[in-house]
């Protein structure tokens, strides 16, 4: 599971690098557009390791609890560094972060289970503005 945070936050510095301009909005969208093009091109057999292991798992057995935590956090600082470099806010980046990641994860679930990658596109589209508009104007 330690590898799958560190992938996902590894993944956060391409993401940015494949934007011309960098905005909270445009981030969360390319961290969406890697579950919508899977499973537009494959099918939704793949989901999160993490997300499943937190289900399957969590409640009995502390140790892949602790995992699973780990392996957010290490996703969750990165989103954060970068809104924070973007201009939000240092006290409302790891908010911003936690709900964009688990808008991603819950997403995911739904497109799996709908067969449909409706829920992805929903929550691109929903949380953009509410992502751009923490921007500060003064940075």
């Amino acid at each position: 599971m330690g590898w799958a945070g560190r992938y996902a936050g590894n993944r956060v510095a391409r993401f940015l690098a494949v934007l011309p301009e960098p905005t909270p909005s445009r981030l969360f969208a390319e961290m969406v557009r890697q579950w919508t093009d899977e499973y537009e091109a494959t099918g939704f057999a793949g989901g999160c390791p993490v997300a499943a292991a937190t289900v399957d798992c969590a409640e009995s057995t502390v140790s892949t609890r602790e995992a699973a935590a780990a392996a957010f956090a290490t996703w969750t600082g990165p989103v954060a560094r970068a809104l924070a470099d973007m201009g939000v806010p240092e006290e409302r980046a790891g908010a911003l972060a936690t709900l964009m990641i688990s808008s991603l994860e819950g997403a995911i679930l739904m497109a799996r289970a709908e067969r449909d990658v409706r829920a992805l596109t929903t929550v691109t589209r929903e949380l953009g503005p509410l992502l751009d508009a923490a921007v500060s104007r003064d940075t």
